[in-house]
């Protein structure tokens, strides 16, 4: 159940961000990332459990989110579904979590759609610019 509220949440997101035109700004979808990313941040901070390492991680996808604004936008699809992946693995690497049961399912699942979503756009995108020239 969880992985199919998080794809309809994920399909919410994608059509809000059309129908409004938020995703015409550059910045719409880097920001989803960095805020996504910041989650586990919260979590640790929560459990008083492993700051540091979240904050770094946080700041890697921060980092795709920057590189996808600058230079490729397909980074910050490809952020998104990395972090779709270290939701699935993060129970695996981490003993403590106050995550609930179901964050990894529904994260991931927002994640790794909206990540696939803005690859698909990123891909779109760079096809029009190459049929203009």
């Amino acid at each position: 159940m969880a992985i199919f509220v998080g794809f309809c949440v994920a399909l919410f997101i994608a059509v809000a961000g059309k129908l409004t035109r938020f995703d015409q700004d550059k910045s719409f979808y880097p920001v989803v990332l960095m805020v996504i990313a910041s989650y586990y941040v919260l979590f640790a901070v929560m459990a008083n459990e492993s700051i540091v390492i979240e904050l770094i991680v946080a700041f890697c996808f921060v980092v795709f989110a920057l590189l996808g604004v600058k230079k490729a936008p397909i980074m910050i699809g490809i952020g998104l579904i990395l972090h779709g992946l270290y939701d699935i693995v993060h129970i695996y690497i981490y003993s403590i979590s106050v995550a609930p049961n179901w964050w990894p399912e529904f994260c991931g699942s927002v994640d790794i759609t909206l990540g696939i979503w803005v690859v698909y756009l990123s891909v779109k995108l760079v096809n029009e610019q190459s049929a203009k020239n």
